[in-house]
C-alpha cells in the first residue's frame, strides 16, 4: 500500500513537471512566434527617399538657378530675323516697349506741380462741366450718391451671400484682403481732400463721415464681384456690374470723391486681392488635404472655388 502510495505520488510529480515544461516551451514558442506577427504593432514602412526608420526627413533643396546659363547667354543666338519675327507675334509687347520710350521722355521733362497748387488730375478736367452741374443742383447730387449707395449696398449682399448661402469664400476673403490693405495705406499717406468736392449725407459711407481717398474701395469691391460672377458663368451679372461700376467712376470723379489714381488702383486692386484670395484657398486645401465641393451654383468642382 505504501509502495502503492509512493508509485503513484511520483508518477504525479513526473506528469506535473512534464506539464510545466511544455507550457514553458509552448510559452516561449508563442512568444517567439508573436514577435514575428505581432498584430498589435503596425506593418514597417517602405523604403522612400526621405524616410529613414520611420521617420521623415528633410529633402535637400535643389540648388540655385545659375545666373549666367550653361549653354551661354540667349542673345548669343539671336538673328536679324529675331526683332521681325518679334514684332509680327507680339504687337501688344511691342507697343509696351515704345510706350515706355515714350513715358520716361515725358516723365523726364514734364514741368512738376508747385507744392503751392492743387494736383493736376485729367479725370477732374474731364468731368469739369460735371462737377460744376452737381455744385448748382444739390437735389441731383443727392440722387446720383444715393443711388450709388444702392450699388454699394449690392457688392456688399453678393459678397456675403457667396460666403453663406453658396458656401464659397473666395470673394469674401478677396474683400478682406482688400479692405485691410486699403486702411494701411490710407492711414500710411492721407490725400488732401480735393478741391470742389461735392459731399452728401447719403453716400456711402453715410453720414458726411471722414474716407480714405486712396484707394477706392468703390471700384475694388466691385471688380471682386464682377471677377466671381465670371467664374461662376454669370456673364449678364458682371456685365451690368461692369458698367455700374464704370457709372460709378464718372460719378466719384465728378463730385471729387476720389482722385484718378484711386480709382485705377482699384480696379488693380480687385485683381490683385481676388488672385491672392485663390492663392491662399489653394494653399489651405494642400496643407490640409481637403476636397474641393461642388459649388452652390453650377455644381462644378474646380470654377465655383
Amino acid at each position: 500500500m505504501t509502495a502503492e502510495n509512493g508509485g503513484s505520488t511520483t508518477r504525479l510529480c513526473v506528469q506535473r513537471k512534464a506539464a510545466e515544461g511544455t507550457r514553458a516551451t509552448l510559452g516561449i514558442a508563442n512568444h517567439d512566434h508573436g514577435g514575428e506577427i505581432d498584430p498589435r504593432r503596425p506593418p514597417p514602412l517602405p523604403s522612400s527617399p526621405g524616410v529613414k526608420d520611420g521617420k521623415r526627413m528633410g529633402t535637400p533643396s535643389p540648388p540655385p538657378v545659375p545666373l549666367l546659363p550653361p549653354q551661354g547667354p540667349s542673345f548669343a543666338g539671336w538673328s536679324l530675323d529675331g526683332p521681325v519675327g518679334v514684332a509680327r507675334r507680339h504687337p501688344v509687347l511691342c507697343a509696351f516697349a515704345f510706350s515706355l520710350l515714350f513715358f520716361m521722355g515725358v516723365e523726364y521733362t514734364i514741368p512738376m506741380v508747385p507744392s503751392t497748387s492743387p494736383p493736376l488730375d485729367l479725370g477732374f478736367i474731364a468731368t469739369k462741366p460735371l462737377n460744376r452741374a452737381l455744385a448748382t443742383a444739390p437735389a441731383l447730387n443727392t440722387l446720383l450718391a444715393a443711388l450709388n449707395t444702392v450699388f454699394v449696398g449690392m457688392q456688399t449682399v453678393y459678397i456675403v451671400w457667396t460666403f453663406l448661402v453658396e458656401g464659397r469664400p473666395r470673394p469674401t476673403i478677396a474683400a478682406l484682403f482688400m479692405f485691410t490693405c486699403r486702411g494701411i495705406l490710407g492711414c500710411s499717406t492721407q490725400l488732401p481732400l480735393p478741391q470742389g468736392f461735392q459731399g452728401s449725407g447719403v453716400d456711402f459711407p453715410v453720414g458726411n463721415v471722414s474716407f480714405f481717398l486712396f484707394f477706392s474701395g468703390h471700384v475694388a469691391g466691385a471688380v471682386i464681384a464682377s471677377l466671381d460672377m465670371r467664374r461662376t458663368r454669370r456673364r449678364g451679372m458682371a456685365r451690368v456690374f461692369d458698367a455700374l461700376n464704370l457709372l460709378q467712376s464718372v460719378r466719384l470723379l465728378a463730385s471729387r470723391g476720389h482722385y484718378t489714381i484711386d480709382l485705377a488702383v482699384g480696379v488693380g486692386a480687385g485683381y490683385v486681392f481676388d488672385n491672392l484670395a485663390g492663392k491662399y484657398e489653394e494653399s489651405k486645401l494642400k496643407r490640409g488635404g481637403e476636397h474641393r465641393r461642388p459649388c452652390f451654383s453650377c455644381g462644378c468642382s474646380c470654377e465655383g472655388r
